[in-house]
């Protein structure tokens, strides 16, 4: 058999590419990189650190700014935005039906009061970054020192504190001591942070204790309940009796000041007949005798009247009754 050669020719070799036209396009995309990383936009809720082999250098505001490539890099810092941070709970997905992890956080929300009690307090401080250069530069981890810190300022505050006071009354208190407290110590540890706003979620007993917390609960509102109605039964029959006291007072006073003024001038009467009587005594004692009868005479229902020179009486009466005169 005889041998067949197959000659593909200039088929299997690669195309020629230019060297200039190569050293053209690298030097673009490498000129379109260092112009990327030379550009730097800062969002209008941020500032940018700019660090040269890693010492800071400057802080660049909100806008369109430049920066040396490859030897400059910059370090976001959100200035306008409010952060927060979450303690015995976690927001899984916010929106209009938030959702929380069912993981467990008690181990930071369980503290001990100052009575030797247990409460469960969740709560939410809310801050801002007011110094980016100490909030990137002055402490390490400068997120989990502030939690540090979240955490011992308010169980201080809620050890100096009774379970009532934490579970009742004293929630907005607490709060704003923890807020005072808290600001001092990150202004101590210059963290760079501006504490807004701590908010008591939820203060609960724990779930061991509650049948006994809330019988308790129930057994002081039933005495504030019994106390609040024997205070105003006595608001109602106190003052009364008081009135009707008083009014009694005033009846007798009045009762002894119009005897008195009776008697008075009753004697006075008495000593002006007296003085009539022995200035003319006939005469007196006529007009005495006269008023004594007008007041005797109506009352009397039969009036017999005999003659003075009358000797028997019998028969001038009558046996049914009547008058005869």
């Amino acid at each position: 058999m005889g041998t067949i050669k197959v000659d593909f020719g200039n088929q299997m070799r690669p195309p020629q590419i230019n060297p200039r036209v190569l050293g053209i396009v690298l030097a673009i995309i490498i000129g379109l990189g260092l112009i990327t990383q030379a550009v730097v936009i800062v969002e209008p809720e941020e500032v940018a650190l700019i660090l040269r082999f890693g010492e800071y250098q400057r802080t660049l505001q909100p806008g369109f700014h430049f920066k040396l490539p490859l030897i400059e890099r910059k370090i976001r810092v959100p200035v306008e935005r409010q952060l927060k941070q979450e303690f015995g709970f976690r927001t899984a997905q916010p929106g209009r039906r938030t959702t929380y992890s069912s993981a467990d956080f008690t181990g930071e929300s369980l503290m001990l009061t100052g009575d030797l009690n247990v409460a469960v307090v969740d709560w939410i401080t809310q801050y801002r970054v007011n110094d980016p250069f100490k909030y990137t530069f002055k402490v390490r981890d400068v997120s989990s020192t502030f939690r540090d810190m979240n955490e011992a300022v308010m169980r201080t505050v809620v050890g100096d504190r009774s379970v009532t006071e934490v579970l009742t009354i004293g929630r907005h208190e607490i709060a704003s001591e923890v807020e005072v407290r808290l600001q001092e110590l990150c202004d101590q540890y210059e963290t760079g942070i501006k504490v807004e706003q701590v908010v008591l979620q939820d203060v609960n007993p724990p779930d061991q204790v509650k049948p006994s917390f809330n019988e308790v609960n129930q057994a002081q509102q039933e005495r504030e309940r019994m106390i609040n109605e024997a205070r105003a039964e006595f608001n109602k029959v106190v003052p009364r009796a008081r009135g009707e006291a008083q009014q009694t007072i005033q009846e007798a006073e009045g009762y002894a000041a119009n005897r008195v003024n009776r008697a008075e001038g009753d004697a006075a009467l008495f000593r002006e007949v007296l003085a009539a009587y022995r200035r003319a005594p006939d005469v007196t004692r006529r007009r005495i005798y006269l008023e004594t009868m007008q007041k005797i005479y109506p009352n009397v229902k039969q009036k017999i009247v005999l003659d003075e020179n009358l000797k028997g009486l019998i028969p001038l009466l009558s046996l049914e009754g009547g008058v005869q005169k």
